[in-house]
């Protein structure tokens, strides 16, 4: 029987990112909507749709081999599995996530301690019973079955709720007082998949893929033409990734100069490479970056 590794696929808001970061990464996942079991283009892995907040304990139990989740829910199942990745990807963004103590506007809360007594609305229920704990503020923690953001002030005092952007927390009248946890994507492995040579090591493909078209979005090459009177000056301007690669052009006082830089910079790092004397600048898009 052929080698399998058994990966949990997170079901829900991270569902359609994950897909997407797999197949940038080399993977096809074809889910139908209807399948707890989606197909992917890799004999040797069966995928299964867990949801995040469960995948730690299926991994735990060994269901799973490997799944992807956010941290979050591993610190919240109090379970101890093995980290292999993180992956700072969320439903909208490439930033880590907040989960966060927000109370309705007006309420005179500014600060955990001004909620004594009071009633938290979360899902994330033991890692906000632990954190009022450590400032020893005594709450009554009630778990959200969703829609947290409306729950105060009739349902609950305040909310730990989780944010990308903060707009959701601000379009139901919610301030934040202060951040709980910050959480991004782990590919995380079952005890037994860790001491197992073959599961391990296609584990570690897939996190490095996965990593290299992560650090890939947020980066572009940049090829340009220089004299070599002006390659010094150039370099200068230019923030590398490594150490740019300067190629001898057949014009023997020209040169091409190739590199990697954040996508962010282009917009300042052009023009200056321009007047410093740069010709034929062609920026490209990076399926991978393997660091």
């Amino acid at each position: 029987m052929a080698n399998k590794l058994r990966l949990g696929i997170p079901k829900g808001s991270l569902q359609d990112a994950t897909i997407a970061l797999f197949k940038r990464a080399g993977w096809n996942i074809y889910a139908d909507g209807r399948s707890y079991f989606p197909s992917i283009d890799d004999k040797e892995i069966e995928c299964m749709l867990i949801r995040a907040q469960e995948m730690a304990r299926y991994v735990d139990h060994g269901v799973l081999d490997a799944g992807l989740t956010g941290i979050d829910w591993v610190v919240e199942s109090g379970l101890t599995v093995n980290s292999i990745t993180s992956l700072t990807y969320a439903k909208q963004s490439r930033r880590k996530v907040r989960w966060v103590l927000a109370v309705p506007e007006g309420s005179g809360f500014t600060k955990a301690e001004d909620l004594e007594g009071k009633i938290i609305a979360t899902e994330l229920v033991e890692v906000t019973k632990r954190y009022f704990a450590a400032k020893g503020v005594n709450v009554k923690v009630e778990f959200s079955w969703g829609a947290t953001e409306v729950k105060p002030p009739m349902l609950a005092d305040a909310i730990v709720e989780v944010t990308e952007t903060g707009s959701s927390l601000k379009a139901n009248r919610l301030t934040i007082i202060d951040t709980v946890m910050e959480s991004e994507t782990h590919l995380i492995a079952s005890k037994a998949a860790s001491e197992d040579a073959w599961k391990l090591e296609k584990i570690q493909q897939i996190a490095l893929m996965l990593r290299a078209a992560i650090d890939a979005q947020s980066q572009v090459g940049l090829m340009l033409n220089a004299k070599k009177q002006d390659l010094e000056q150039l370099l200068s301007i230019l923030p590398a990734l490594n150490s740019p690669t300067v190629s001898q052009l057949s014009n023997p006082s020209w040169v091409a100069v190739n590199t990697i830089l954040e996508e962010t910079v282009v917009r300042e790092v052009v023009p200056k490479l321009k007047a410093a004397g740069a010709t034929g600048i062609v920026e490209y898009p990076l399926n991978k970056v393997v660091l």
